[in-house]
């Protein structure tokens, strides 16, 4: 997986918010990167991350990004299944989230590199009976549309809450 945007987002993993009054500066600096209206990472960022991974790369990304259901409204072109690099949305109870595919694991499950997920940037399986749609970028033009995933040695419990 060579594309510019794996190769940012896979720079950030074990990356954490910081509960109470102090914040994370890298969560902070994306937040002021992308001209977002507030500065603490104790709202839900996974849409901060994939934006700041894509708009780092030079591309577009949804005016706004910070909901992770506006990755499924109109940005990036819809592919039936997924390959490896393309966004991910899932629903989640209360809203949306969205992360990058890398691979799947031995029961199934979808492995996704997101923000977020445990209040941090790491690998998750998640439920594919959750996915509202996969995505690749409109503006980037070698997509591998044939790229098998990989099989990945998670066994870790099931992402269920990305709030």
């Amino acid at each position: 997986m060579g594309y510019p945007w794996m190769v940012e987002a896979k720079k950030y993993v074990g990356l954490k918010e910081i509960p109470g009054a102090k914040h994370n500066s890298t969560i902070l600096n994306w937040l002021k990167e992308l001209k977002a209206w507030w500065s603490e990472d104790e709202s839900p960022w996974c849409g901060v991350y994939v934006g700041h991974c894509f708009k780092s790369c030079g591309l577009a990304i949804p005016k706004y990004y910070m909901r992770a259901k506006a990755w499924a409204d109109g940005w990036g072109i819809k592919i039936d299944k997924p390959i490896p690099g393309c966004v991910v949305v899932f629903e989640r109870t209360g809203g949306g989230h969205v992360g990058i595919v890398t691979g799947i694991n031995s029961k199934g499950n979808l492995i996704v590199l997101g923000g977020n997920q445990g209040n941090m940037v790491k690998y998750s399986p998640f439920d594919t009976s959750r996915v509202v749609g996969y995505f690749v970028p409109k503006d980037y033009p070698n997509i591998d549309y044939t790229a098998k995933l990989a099989i990945v040695d998670n066994t870790d419990s099931l992402s269920t809450n990305e709030a």
